[in-house]
């Protein structure tokens, strides 16, 4: 695996911007090497000689996506979002037109979510929600896998998800999430093997709804799993700011965080969730 080629979806994201803070953005980690952007330009280093603290903006997807989320609140998100320059905001759907408003000619992403949080529509329902999304203004699509197909073995029917929803995406940004904790490792390698097969952009931990998140052991497989081929996304139970460091050291190249503000300060909130 190269670290150049991990960090490239972001350096592209990010081509022409400038820098929103003195301090250095870490993009991606890969063993023991780090690479960062500074004012000065893209440089590697190895893990262990990082600052004491490292912008992570750069791959937070800032997110709301519990039920109860008011205008208001996706209203707040954005703007934090663009105070941030986070990479994305990740929202519902119903909220999509709202954000992709507030968002447009920002840079910054509008991600939403699709089969979510069961992965247990049918793969036309999907497709017809991922369609409807991008038609919204999503540029990003967060799907979920179909969970009880990949636990019961029922490979073909994964790979037709992915398919369809691939093709439903086109021009878009796909992830698929996989909820880790609902399967056994070899069923992870699987469902990201087809993924990487389908062309879909990200793999990713978790909903942030289920029995628990994102884990560094399930997050190096997953990278492990797909290589350069596609991005890693860590997301549901990071909390702090140390959590998240973790995780992209681990190999995440996008973190999936309701508290994307207290980690881009180097902080962190309790509680549990996304």
């Amino acid at each position: 695996m190269n670290l150049d080629s991990l960090a490239q979806e972001a350096l592209t994201r990010m081509e022409g911007r400038p820098m929103p803070t003195a301090a250095p953005q870490l993009l991606a980690c890969l063993g023991d090497r780090a690479i960062l952007r500074t004012a000065t330009g893209v440089s590697q280093l190895p893990v262990a000689e990082l600052p004491a603290f490292v912008d992570l903006s750069p791959v937070i997807d800032h997110t709301a996506l519990k039920a109860a989320t008011t205008a208001a609140e996706i209203d707040r998100l954005c703007e934090e979002a663009l105070a941030f320059r986070f990479a994305s905001v990740c929202v519902n759907p119903m909220w999509v037109s709202r954000a992709a408003a507030a968002l447009k000619g920002s840079g910054v992403r509008v991600c939403t979510v699709v089969g979510f949080p069961l992965g247990a529509t049918s793969i036309a329902s999907k497709a017809f929600e991922a369609r409807q999304a991008v038609a919204d203004g999503a540029t990003e699509v967060d799907m979920v896998l179909a969970i009880g197909a990949a636990r019961s073995g029922d490979w073909d029917f994964v790979a037709q998800d992915y398919k369809a929803l691939r093709e439903a995406t086109q021009g878009v940004c796909l992830k698929v999430i996989l909820e880790t904790c609902l399967l056994t490792d070899e069923e992870k390698v699987k469902a990201c093997e087809l993924a990487a097969q389908a062309g879909l952009d990200f793999v990713k931990t978790s909903t942030g709804f289920s029995t628990s998140g994102a884990t560094e052991a399930d997050v190096r497989l997953m990278r492990e799993t797909v290589g350069e081929r596609c991005g890693v996304k860590a997301s549901g139970g990071v909390r702090t700011y140390a959590e998240a460091l973790e995780m992209v050291k681990a190999g995440a190249t996008r973190l999936g965080l309701s508290c994307g503000v207290a980690v881009a300060k180097g902080e962190g909130v309790s509680g549990s969730g996304y």
